[in-house]
């Protein structure tokens, strides 16, 4: 993992150096010190978990989030074993359908910017993964749940923090506390 990490921020770094023909009489010392000084990375970061910085690439994020746990939620009053698991299923369909709308809401207000949710392949064999869960649905939508709660939080307070809109900022803002308290019920989910 932390291999895949460094590679990535590898990546990066040499994309950030523009070499044109133009450049080749530019002073290479500054690029030269970040290519061999170590980088920075959270080991504990996975390349999904990347903070969006453009409106667009938020609102895709956000409104696939929002689809995922809508659902899996369906699925958990569904399949679940529990009865905690298939309330929190309900409130997680009731919570992120409100945050769907909220969603178009404040994009609608972003200009070209466009709503348009879609799994990601992550998300998509993580419901998989769940309707074949079987006497291990609980487990596993326990599990899913905190990672992508975890993910989700980290998101909204990083476009929060850093994003290039004010409305979706505030939307960001407003949502994080929601997003943080399904995530304490979530790990405490029996």
């Amino acid at each position: 993992m932390k291999y895949r990490l460094l590679t990535a921020a590898a990546v990066l770094a040499l994309s950030a150096c523009n070499n044109t023909a133009e450049d080749t009489t530019a002073d290479t010392t500054a690029s030269d010190t970040a290519m061999t000084e170590p980088a920075t990375v959270d080991p504990d970061a996975t390349p999904d978990a990347a903070t969006p910085t453009t409106a667009q690439a938020f609102v895709d994020m956000a409104s696939a989030s929002d689809m995922f746990e809508v659902e899996a939620g369906k699925l958990a009053q569904q399949m679940g074993k529990s009865q905690a698991v298939k309330d929190f299923g309900a409130m997680m369909v009731t919570d992120h359908t409100k945050s769907t709308a909220d969603l178009k809401a404040a994009a609608g207000k972003a200009e070209g910017v466009m709503v348009n949710p879609k799994l990601t392949a992550k998300q998509q064999s993580d419901l998989d993964a769940l309707k074949n869960a079987g006497d291990n649905f609980d487990a596993t939508y326990q599990q899913q749940q905190v990672a992508a709660h975890e993910m989700a939080l980290s998101m909204l307070q990083g476009y929060s923090q850093s994003g290039d809109n004010a409305d979706l900022k505030a939307f960001a803002t407003k949502t994080a506390p929601v997003v943080e308290g399904h995530l304490s019920k979530a790990r405490n989910l029996k």
